[in-house]
């Protein structure tokens, strides 16, 4: 049962871990045992928004990351079911539906892919490197210094923000993709097939004026940092408010954010920080790792409701709070550091130790200075959500 509707199960899954509005059952961002990491963004295109409910792209983000076991292996899930369901039905917890199309990032240990849909239509593209890192919440993936054999796979740092992206560079694409285009009359059957060219809107809305301003300082910011990019790279990106990048007011904050550190040995392990909070600019990054026995963490799991607003229909006809208690407490804070600058910053900075501790213990942890036992990783992001809690009482 996805958000929706439901799909075939298939036999087995992967153990994930997600960063998700908590009225749906899908994933803004996320990564599963095996190294995978996807997050999705909202698109406006030339094919019709599905206001009709079917797969939302934040499901299709969670199936890929329970049934693939790598990137290229998610990317197929996630494209087969799109093709067979659609996508379509309301992305927000409001009675006006708010629908769009949805591009992709997809990584793992090796490679990373962008995946770009309209409709039940997409493309892909893929993105080879030496090591992959991997920014969720400004959407970005990172895999430094490897040129490519094929010259439909792209090399170094990718980033995306709510439009298409993909030109002619395609790797891989839905086999009526052109074919459609045809039809359209948006394409003549000759020339350059530009993916971003041929099905991005003429007009487009307002908010993709923002987008594009994005993109581009998302680019420059990689571009600036290639070659040397690390976790903490990543996350003064996410926390870059000159670019609107992070955003904090006008009645919209940043969502989760997540970074991810994806070695190329598959004997060390994949490193995943959460904020678990909004606006990474004030929020702490903090480590988890796979590993068995994971200590159950309730204090950044959302309430249920037997009358959930979501599930009833007509839909979203009320309104729940959903803030789990490290939201909330966190969001106290927040109020707390604008009324008192100074106590504001003080803490500021207590939270910043706080995930500087964590970057030191993945270092040590990548680099076989520690070896922690199983049961301390297990424990890993219970403690430090712990940690945050005590610093906001």
């Amino acid at each position: 049962q996805c958000t929706y509707l439901e799909v075939e199960q298939a036999e087995h899954t992967h153990a994930v871990v997600l960063s998700r509005p908590a009225w749906l059952w899908g994933a803004e961002m996320g990564a599963n045992e095996h190294g995978v990491c996807v997050g999705n963004e909202g698109v406006w295109t030339r094919e019709p928004l599905g206001e009709d409910e079917a797969l939302l792209g934040m499901d299709l983000v969670r199936l890929g990351l329970e049934r693939g076991s790598s990137a290229r292996e998610a990317l197929e899930v996630m494209t087969a079911l799109l093709e067979r369901y659609g996508q379509g039905g309301s992305c927000k917890e409001e009675p006006v539906p708010f629908v769009y199309h949805n591009t992709f990032l997809l990584a793992d240990r090796t490679e990373a892919w962008v995946l770009e849909t309209a409709g039940r239509y997409w493309a892909a593209q893929r993105i080879t490197g030496e090591r992959a890192l991997v920014v969720l919440g400004a959407r970005g993936a990172v895999c430094p210094r490897q040129p490519p054999a094929d010259p439909s796979v792209a090399e170094g740092s990718r980033n995306i923000s709510n439009q298409l992206s993909i030109g002619s560079e395609i790797t891989a694409e839905h086999a009526g993709l052109r074919r459609r285009a045809q039809s359209q009359g948006w394409w003549s059957g000759h020339g350059e097939f530009s993916f971003a060219r041929i099905f991005s809107l003429e007009q487009q809305p307002p908010r993709m004026e923002a987008a594009k301003a994005r993109f581009r300082a998302g680019r420059e910011l990689l571009r600036q940092h290639a070659g040397h990019i690390t976790a903490e790279t990543l996350m003064s990106i996410l926390r870059d408010k000159g670019s609107g990048i992070c955003v904090d007011s006008e009645g919209f904050r940043t969502a989760g954010s997540m970074v991810s550190v994806l070695p190329r040995d598959p004997a060390l392990p994949c490193v995943h920080f959460f904020t678990a909070t909004p606006d990474p600019s004030r929020s702490v990054f903090k480590p988890f790792v796979f590993v068995a026995g994971i200590k159950p963490v309730p204090q950044v799991r959302s309430p249920t409701f037997l009358q959930d607003p979501a599930k009833q229909i007509p839909r979203f006809q009320s309104s729940v709070d959903r803030r789990h208690e490290l939201y909330r407490r966190h969001q106290a804070a927040l109020e707390l550091m604008e009324q008192d600058q100074e106590r504001g910053q003080k803490l500021l900075e207590t939270l910043q130790e706080l995930e500087k501790q964590g970057l030191e213990g993945m270092k040590a942890l990548l680099e076989g200075t520690e070896t922690p036992h199983p049961e301390e990783l297990a424990d890993l992001f219970f403690d430090c959500v712990e940690a945050e809690l005590k610093f906001y009482t």
